[in-house]
């Protein structure tokens, strides 16, 4: 395992990381573009587009009704997001044996931080985590160092080499980046070429891979 050493910190990107979330993502989003009458996104598109917060990204797809497109998307995600909360395969048994293992665990996304919360209270994953910081929480969203700043605050880790940022998108690495940590991809598919300007330190298929990583170091 030669290039990585045992961190004393994981911050966990959430959707799509811990938990599936892309079909929701698509409907939120699809509902919003109808009532605009704008062309919905497929799957792929979804995949592509998906990654700032909506306070970097809505500005840019909606203009001046940026704010009204975000509370469509608001209502529309609140109304959905429960119904399709389903964790990723071996995710709440590696965040028990992380924690188990006196790693201290915290989350970073761009998902609003009360939807995050919510979630992870349903999931019963609330007791794993020292914090769980959502878009809006802090002053900035990712890829800003901000919000990993204020995951670790209080605990006794600060934000650099010791803490793995993990995530499935170029926006966690980036984070991981701004921020001074190791960024570690974990997802099914392994880096495109061209996809990241920030590579990650490490592929891991899945949350077992990452289980066996940290058990290995």
């Amino acid at each position: 395992m030669s290039g990585l050493a045992r961190p004393r910190a994981l911050v966990f990107d959430w959707d799509n990381t811990l938990v599936d979330s892309w079909v929701c993502i698509q409907e939120s989003y699809n509902m919003t573009f109808r009532h605009f009458g704008m062309a919905e996104w497929d799957m792929a598109e979804t995949q592509l587009r998906v990654a700032a917060s909506m306070r970097d990204s809505f500005p840019a797809m909606f203009g001046d009704r940026w704010p009204e497109a975000r509370d469509v998307f608001t209502a529309s995600f609140e109304a959905i997001h429960l119904d399709h909360l389903r964790p990723l395969p071996a995710a709440g048994e590696m965040l028990a044996e992380l924690q188990t293992a006196g790693l201290v665990l915290a989350v970073v996304s761009n998902k609003r931080g009360g939807f995050l919360r919510k979630e992870a209270e349903i999931l019963g994953w609330g007791r794993f985590f020292t914090s769980l910081v959502g878009a809006d929480d802090a002053h900035a969203d990712k890829p800003d160092a901000a919000p990993v700043h204020m995951a670790l605050d209080g605990s006794n880790v600060r934000p650099g080499p010791e803490v793995w940022f993990v995530g499935d998108s170029p926006i966690d690495m980036h984070c991981a980046v701004n921020s001074g940590c190791i960024p570690i991809l974990m997802r099914p598919h392994p880096p495109y070429e061209g996809e990241f300007a920030h590579p990650p330190a490490r592929f891991l298929p899945d949350c077992r891979a990452l289980s066996d990583l940290v058990r290995e170091l």
